[in-house]
């Protein structure tokens, strides 16, 4: 089997991935530091799997642990690299946090994948690199403009970094623009866990329909949308988890056409936030308590994705639904607070 490193692993989309990896049959070595993950998750991962996968505690932001790891593993032929702090609110109040930990431990990565001729790597990108966007849906050709956050800055300037690599090595990368991955496993082991108030909505949603919040908040309802609420393309995390294993196998087969390749990865559709609240009351039958406040630093009035690109180079598509997403969310939400 193919031995695959995901750094960041436990994490909410790393987790996913990790078992999308293991049921295709690669062997999975993941590095998490646990700042914002639990080693639960490997447990959840393994009653998926019926596999363990290895797992070593390490922070990338050390130079020296992440040499000595790769001296110990010298048989790794793919990364898939999510490890990263990714809130957009938090990196505001804390640049120099999101710069250290977002760039400094790509870079220690990078070294170790040119020393030990490591070349398959791709890229957890995101949507914010867009900014606010001229013109909807977005295609992967669209200007990455001036990032609204250093979060956003953080993706732009990383990937410019592994562009740079990619002209003067052997490395070939795939960067996966991610749009807003909702939902969990269907089986209810693996799931979006957030440490202490949650940055994104539906675990928002989750936690206040479970009783834990008082009440969700709603950042502004007079954005120039239809119901005055930002709109985000919401996609299933297994989905997305799905697409990271497909670009693998592009990439360890070599089928790039150049050796950076950028795709979005969503479902080419966006939704309100009340859009969101509207349906998981539906699907669930619980009633949301929820308030308009003001609007949030940071946020982008609408973004959705153009899939065209994936659909066609790397033959993947989104195939579950919204309500799938927020009913797979509210099962976990529920078992992890033992309702």
């Amino acid at each position: 089997m193919q031995k695959i490193l995901v750094t960041g692993g436990l994490g909410y989309i790393g987790s996913h991935t990790v078992v999308e990896l293991q049921n295709t049959g690669f062997e999975v070595i993941i590095i998490d530091n646990l700042s914002n993950s639990s080693l639960d998750v490997i447990e959840g991962i393994t009653n998926i799997t019926k596999s363990s996968p290895v797992f070593v505690k390490l922070d990338l932001r050390f130079k020296k642990d992440v040499e000595q790891f790769f001296d110990q593993h010298n048989d790794i032929e793919g990364i898939i690299h999510f490890a990263a702090s990714k809130s957009v609110g938090e990196s505001i109040e804390n640049p120099l946090l999101y710069y250290e930990n977002n760039l400094n431990t790509l870079i220690y990565l990078l070294k170790e994948c040119k020393k030990h001729r490591i070349n398959n790597l791709i890229f957890s990108s995101s949507c914010t690199v867009y900014g606010e966007p001229d013109s909807l849906p977005i295609t992967e050709d669209a200007p990455v403009k001036k990032a609204i956050s250093p979060y956003g800055n953080t993706k732009q300037i990383s990937e410019e970094i592994i562009s740079d690599m990619c002209s003067v090595s052997e490395l070939k990368s795939i960067s996966l623009r991610y749009f807003n991955p909702i939902g969990a496993h269907s089986s209810a082991e693996i799931g979006e866990l957030p440490i202490g108030v949650p940055q994104n909505l539906v675990p928002f949603i989750t936690q206040t329909a479970v009783g834990l919040r008082d009440y969700l908040s709603i950042f502004g309802n007079d954005y120039p949308t239809p119901d005055g609420t930002c709109i985000r393309d919401y996609i299933h995390v297994v989905d997305l988890a799905k697409a990271h294993v497909v670009a693998l196998q592009r990439l360890l087969i070599n089928k790039m056409n150049i050796p950076l390749e950028i795709f979005n990865v969503g479902t080419g559709r966006g939704c309100s936030v009340l859009e969101i609240v509207n349906a998981f009351e539906k699907v669930t039958d619980q009633k949301l308590n929820y308030k308009i406040v003001d609007r949030r630093s940071g946020d982008v009035v609408a973004v959705y994705a153009d899939i065209q690109k994936a659909n066609e180079i790397l033959g993947w598509k989104s195939e579950r639904t919204m309500e799938e997403a927020l009913s797979s969310a509210w099962k976990w939400e529920q078992k992890i607070r033992n309702l």
